[in-house]
């Protein structure tokens, strides 16, 4: 067999095991998963007709908070979802399976693609119900052509997988399961300081800079753009540029920290 053939080969059995692991402990990920979608019905139902009144600057409409809402929500469970591939590839680093492996004739990187692609899936599924829960609650994109959506799904996969290899980063620096989960924290706590709830402009100056210039404000406003028919402007090739940036540094990172000597 080829090189190629045999890495595909190990990287499917990776990422076999890797689903088979969250098939048998779904806790960690359905734990990760109540967390946007609690989010998403208390802004809904207990702030919604305040924050569409202040937003809009109008009256109180429920229904137009949630198609505001709903876009920064998907991405922040992308981020939520990350965190349990943290956890799981440092109790693989701390548990000793990653030494084992290193005995085997497997591809080296088989591993780590296992994780990736596993949590890129776990990721879209999520996202998948957080979706279906909002489209339960009164969300529509009516407007979205078959092409918008397309490209919704490709940035909801292209910010997964970027975000994703950041979360192997940071499972494969922490010395334990615990420091994994607080050191990937970021990755759900960029999305509350967003334009997910409110817009840039409606907050402090002091504090706009913050939100305006990280990852998800402009995936955000691009993910609104296309399911909602807002201005996208620059936001788009932000978004591309910060998610390939992203993923390039994530994958250097990881697998620079990989192939050092198990600790």
């Amino acid at each position: 067999m080829s090189s190629l053939s045999l890495a595909v080969r190990d990287s499917s059995t990776m990422l076999r095991r890797n689903l088979l692991h969250a098939r048998r402990y779904p806790s960690l990920t359905l734990n990760l998963l109540l967390t946007p979608i609690m989010l998403l019905l208390l802004f809904v139902y207990i702030f919604g007709d305040t924050m569409s009144a202040g937003i809009g600057g109008g009256g109180a409409d429920r229904s137009a908070y949630i198609a505001y809402l709903v876009p920064g929500l998907l991405l922040m469970t992308i981020g939520s979802t990350t965190i349990g591939t943290a956890v799981s590839v440092s109790n693989d680093m701390t548990e000793g399976i990653i030494a084992r492996f290193r005995t085997l004739a497997i591809h080296r990187g088989s591993v780590l693609v296992g994780h990736v692609v596993g949590s890129v899936l776990r990721s879209i599924i999520s996202v998948v119900l957080v979706g279906a829960v909002a489209v339960a609650i009164g969300f529509r994109s009516t407007d979205a052509t078959a092409l918008e959506w397309l490209a919704a799904f490709g940035l909801l996969a292209l910010f997964a997988t970027a975000l994703t290899w950041i979360a192997v980063g940071m499972g494969l620096i922490s010395p334990n399961a615990e420091a994994a989960g607080n050191n990937a924290m970021p990755l759900i706590f960029l999305p509350l300081i967003s334009s997910t709830f409110v817009p840039v402009d409606a907050m402090p100056g002091w504090f706009r800079p913050i939100a305006e210039y990280q990852p998800f404000t402009p995936a955000i406003e691009t993910l609104r753009g296309l399911l909602l028919g807002t201005e996208i402007g620059h936001n788009g090739w932000l978004t591309i540029v910060w998610s390939i940036a992203l993923a390039l540094l994530g994958y250097f990172w990881s697998t620079s920290k990989f192939n050092q000597d198990p600790r």
